[in-house]
């Protein structure tokens, strides 16, 4: 049920940078893009980012920790990519879209993870 719940989250997450930002945009079946986006992201989440953040390590040191807002907008962006080759409507017209709604996206899930897990807290007791 965790895992239909985070990605529930992150499909809000997705359409609230759809709205935000003007560079990031759907066509066609909305929802379905945004379901589909959504898994993509995940995937690309499990694969690409450790492999990024293992390459670019020293620049997170010397940014203390800054540069992974770089990589989340780098894996947004590729995570539209691969929407795009797969044939569904969720577009990403840059690097600067891909930032700001990688920032977005960090911040509704973290929100949204505050408010589940507090929930979750009520169930156990």
């Amino acid at each position: 049920m965790k895992l239909i719940g985070r990605w529930v989250l992150t499909i809000v997450a997705l359409f609230v940078a759809a709205i935000v930002v003007p560079g990031i945009h759907v066509e066609g079946t909305a929802w379905i893009a945004f379901a589909v986006m959504a898994v993509a992201l995940g995937l690309v989440n499990a694969i690409v980012r450790p492999i990024l953040k293992l390459l670019t390590c020293p620049l997170i040191a010397l940014t203390l920790g800054l540069f992974t807002l770089v990589i989340n907008g780098v894996t947004l962006y590729l995570a539209a990519a691969l929407t795009q080759w797969l044939g569904f409507g969720y577009y990403v017209d840059g690097f600067w879209p891909a930032f700001l709604g990688a920032l977005i996206v960090s911040v509704v899930s973290v929100i949204g993870s505050v408010l589940f897990r507090e929930d979750d807290k009520k169930r156990r007791k």
